[in-house]
């Protein structure tokens, strides 16, 4: 398969030589059983750099776009996201929201890990945004636990629009699993879905130390292009201690 030649002796091995990802809190991700991985995002290659450090294989939606290109340059970039474990979605809202959560559904019910961004695209400035109901209505509908994410580093490997990433460390944080078994058969309850989002980017603020705005961002994006201001510096992720007695290598 594809996917485990990428990990195990293509992509992998390269990626932990020159980017040495480290990780904490492995222990959190159960060795079996469904799971939903709820991350921040800051980078493209956060899509990349989690699954590296975790011994199951991890599924991502992934917005359509990037299996639709044409020519050869198309081709590549199609063939690489199924092989590091992406599957295409379409983001367009209504029906497509349907299909998202069914794709999303089937991953979780062969007792698989899901990845999910909550914030709904990559943060455009760093912090972290308002997240979208989506990911707990998937918890309570396939019952499983959400295990928060936190990317350290990737912005800086690779920022929006660097196609090259620069060499630098990154990592990843796992919290402890969120059980949101409590709202069991209130799933179409907006209040209830709302109340476990924001449950889930608490802890993601928490782990990375990131500054919270209660907006999308998506309508930041938009503002953004739309009235041509500058960029927020804010502070990023915090990183781990660098020592080899505090952070694990990525296995």
């Amino acid at each position: 398969m594809l996917y485990w030649f990428l990990k195990r002796f293509a992509l992998g091995p390269v990626l932990r030589l020159f980017f040495r990802p480290w990780v904490e809190g492995l222990e959190n991700i159960p060795r079996e059983g469904p799971a939903i991985l709820a991350s921040n995002h800051l980078s493209f290659s956060d899509s990349i750099f989690l699954p590296l450090v975790v011994d199951r294989r991890v599924t991502f939606l992934a917005k359509s776009d990037y299996f639709t290109g044409r020519g050869l340059k198309g081709w590549l970039t199609a063939t690489f996201m199924r092989g590091v474990g992406q599957l295409p979605v379409d983001r367009s809202g209504g029906k497509a929201s349907n299909a998202a959560l069914k794709a999303g559904l089937k991953v979780l019910g062969r007792g698989e890990l899901l990845g999910i961004y909550p914030e709904g695209t990559r943060s455009p400035d760093g912090r972290l945004f308002r997240g979208r109901t989506g990911v707990a209505r998937l918890a309570l509908e396939a019952k499983v636990p959400v295990i928060p994410v936190v990317m350290v580093g990737t912005d800086e490997a690779q920022p929006t629009g660097r196609v090259v990433p620069r060499i630098t460390r990154v990592g990843v944080r796992i919290g402890q699993p969120l059980d949101f078994s409590r709202y069991e058969g209130m799933e179409e309850d907006r209040f209830v879905l709302r109340s476990a989002t924001d449950e889930i980017l608490y802890e993601l603020m928490r782990l990375s130390d990131q500054e919270y705005v209660d907006e999308y961002a998506s309508t930041m994006k938009d503002r953004i292009k739309n009235r041509g201001r500058g960029r927020h510096v804010a502070p990023r992720a915090r990183r781990g201690e660098g020592s080899p007695d505090v952070d694990r290598a990525a296995s």
